[in-house]
């Protein structure tokens, strides 16, 4: 839209005007299909709440989503086990390293119970994400995770606004300005 036209805000589904660029759903699904990302992300036309959550991170520490509002997560739901997750892992973890930490933060979640196990793959992929534990699943049900990888977009006002099923290069500057873009 022209700079202050009346449009659709993504954080509000509400027509206002705004002098700001304000990101919309279709400059969402535009950013995503630049960034080389549009194979299964998409970006969510209900925007419903993040379902809340509390996980065990791989020293003990209970981490909440709710500790994140105001910042951009990528929660991202992965295996030891899973070929396309460790394909994917280390682009994780120059985009973390690239985003603003006060902005932005990368959550991943996994199911698997051998914390050893999980230890020695993140080494050998030489990548420090941080992990939570899932063991009763109930987080990856509430995320409707069906396939792995699969990540989840919440935006500063903790709203569901895109998912990506299966590997991505999360690093490349086009996957970098589009998850910038929901960083004002």
């Amino acid at each position: 839209p022209a700079r202050g036209a009346a449009h659709e805000d993504i954080a509000t589904d509400r027509p206002h005007r705004r002098w700001k660029v304000t990101l919309t759903r279709r400059s969402l699904a535009y950013l995503l299909a630049g960034a080389g990302l549009q194979a299964g992300v998409k970006p969510l036309k209900d925007r419903k709440v993040a379902p809340p959550f509390a996980l065990k991170d791989a020293a003990g520490a209970t981490v909440k989503l709710a500790d994140y509002k105001g910042k951009v997560v990528l929660l991202n739901f992965w295996a030891t086990w899973c070929g396309p997750c460790k394909e994917e892992m280390p682009a994780f973890e120059r985009l973390r390293q690239q985003l603003d930490p006060e902005r932005f933060v990368l959550l991943t979640v996994t199911t698997d119970l051998q914390r050893e196990g999980i230890k020695h793959f993140l080494a050998n992929l030489h990548v420090q994400v941080p992990v939570l534990f899932d063991e009763d699943q109930a987080v990856s049900q509430a995320y409707l995770v069906r396939a792995l990888p699969t990540t989840v977009f919440i935006d500063r006002q903790g709203a569901l606004v895109g998912r990506a099923v299966g590997p991505r290069e999360w690093d490349t500057p086009k996957a970098v300005q589009a998850i910038q873009s929901l960083m004002p």
